[in-house]
């Protein structure tokens, strides 16, 4: 068995600084968050005010420099002693995280869930405490968009187990239809096909053409998926403009009725842009969002309770835990201001060399001008690194004459024309756009249709890079798009 031995080695390695994950940790977040992370700053860091400087200074100059006097009533009462006893927030908080981890906070929902508003329409029916039990078992697993992806035989063995009862699988049935009865229309289907059924019998009233969709969706539906249209209208005999009406109905209904519920106490989040980007008689003007530089400064009433207690620490345990905490505020206020200044000179070169690479866009507005531009392309002209500029282009949006849109709108991959000049992805895609809008949709263009249509424009794409294309644009295959 080997001996454990002890070895000296020097080991060379870069790391970060505290000063520049902050930094980077800034520099990713887009201005809302900035207010919350500020919010924050200033609640943690006593030492940190809101407020602009008068003069530049540092904390570790004379006693002449300071006077006690400037500070307010409320500022002479700190007690530093509140920070250095033994229960104190700053001595007793653990932080096991890797230092260049992201912090992640868990918001706090508020109302009522979708399976409590389903409960609560359960409980407005007259059952036994046993159907009670069954409707709140399946309720309880029905996922977000409504539908009840267990068996009825699983639903039997859980509350077998779980709730000691014993049921059948015709009694689970009987409450899941009941289940089914409840509001939003289509909750607790199985699948897709009864989940349209739940919601087209409940719109029968003697009309046509929901009683043919009813039976489009009973006796068809795989024909339906596949748009078939043809083979239905000759299996039921109706003309084509019955069908297209029964399919108007179809198309009505909600496929996801977990959803409508979910998302009705959601509040809508509106964009905060970054930056103001205008034109105005042919020159371009860019602005930062005025929530990117707040008015920060480092409290005068700590900075003169360093020097106090300063004086104090060579005799006095107690004062020298309070110099280092005081210390370590000071540094820590003034880590924050710098790496707030930093992110507004970073935020400012980015945006204003993707303005100046952009130009003839901004100036014009049509999306064939915009040049293809990739990260490498503006970290060469603001000497930084690609990741500071993807970190700068995350959730970061601009607003122009033409609308709000996100940084990453303005990067896009180069392709070459057969005349070998470099254009934007964007613009191939928007020709493939306008070339799915204006096709006949008994007739949709398939893939190998539009590699063909852009090679007649000069674009020399291959047809999986327009399959590609079409996918990033949310563009169905060219069966999907069929209509009557």
């Amino acid at each position: 068995m080997a001996a454990l031995r002890q070895t000296l080695s020097l080991k060379l390695e870069q790391r970060l600084s505290p000063q520049q994950i902050q930094l980077m940790k800034l520099l990713q977040i887009p201005t809302m968050e900035l207010d919350q992370r500020i919010k924050q700053e200033l609640e943690e860091n006593p030492a940190l005010e809101e407020g602009k400087e008068e003069f530049e200074d540092d904390y570790e100059r004379d006693d002449n420099d300071y006077e006690d006097d400037s500070r307010t009533e409320s500022e002479k009462e700190i007690d530093i002693n509140d920070y250095i006893s033994d229960d104190a927030d700053y001595k007793t908080q653990i932080n096991n995280k890797g230092k260049d981890e992201d912090e992640v906070y868990m918001p706090l929902s508020q109302g009522s869930t979708f399976q409590e508003r389903l409960m609560e329409q359960v409980n407005l029916r007259y059952l036994s405490d046993a159907e009670s039990t069954i409707a709140e078992t399946i309720v309880g697993n029905l996922d977000e968009d409504g539908y009840l992806s267990r068996d009825i035989e699983s639903l039997v063995d859980d509350l077998a187990f779980s709730q000691n009862l014993s049921v059948t699988e015709e009694e689970v049935s009987r409450v899941l239809e009941i289940v089914q009865d409840l509001e939003p229309a289509g909750v607790g289907a199985r699948d897709l096909r009864e989940c349209l059924l739940l919601q087209i019998e409940r719109r029968q009233d003697g009309d046509i053409s929901r009683y043919t969709a009813k039976k489009i969706l009973e006796d068809f539906y795989d024909e339906f998926t596949r748009k078939h249209y043809q083979k239905i209208q000759q299996k039921l005999e109706i003309e084509e403009e019955d069908l297209k009406d029964a399919i108007a109905e179809i198309l009505k209904l909600n496929p996801k009725p977990g959803g409508s519920m979910k998302d009705s106490g959601k509040s809508v989040s509106a964009i905060t842009p970054d930056f103001m980007l205008y034109e105005s008689e042919g020159k371009l003007e860019l602005t930062l969002n005025g929530r990117n530089a707040p008015d920060l400064k480092v409290s005068k009433s700590y900075e003169n309770m360093l020097r106090s207690y300063a004086e104090g620490a060579k005799t006095s345990k107690g004062d020298k835990e309070a110099l280092i905490f005081v210390k370590q505020k000071l540094d820590s206020a003034k880590w924050f201001i710098d790496a707030l200044k930093q992110r507004q000179y970073t935020l400012l070169d980015t945006m204003s060399a993707i303005m100046n690479y952009q130009k003839d866009y901004f100036l014009s507005g049509d999306e064939t001008k915009l040049r293809p531009m990739i990260l490498k392309d503006i970290a060469e002209m603001v000497n930084l690194d690609i990741s500071t500029i993807s970190r700068v282009a995350n959730s970061k949006y601009v607003q122009t004459n033409y609308g709000v849109f996100p940084l990453k709108y303005f990067f896009s991959e180069s392709l070459s024309t057969d005349s070998g000049e470099e254009v934007s992805s964007r613009e191939v895609k928007q020709i493939l756009t306008e070339a799915v809008e204006g096709e006949n949709k008994r007739k949709p263009l398939t893939d190998d249709k539009l590699a063909e249509l852009l090679k007649d424009k000069g674009y020399n794409i291959a047809r999986r890079t327009v399959a590609k294309y079409r996918e990033q644009l949310n563009i169905p295959v060219a069966r999907l798009r069929k209509e009557l």
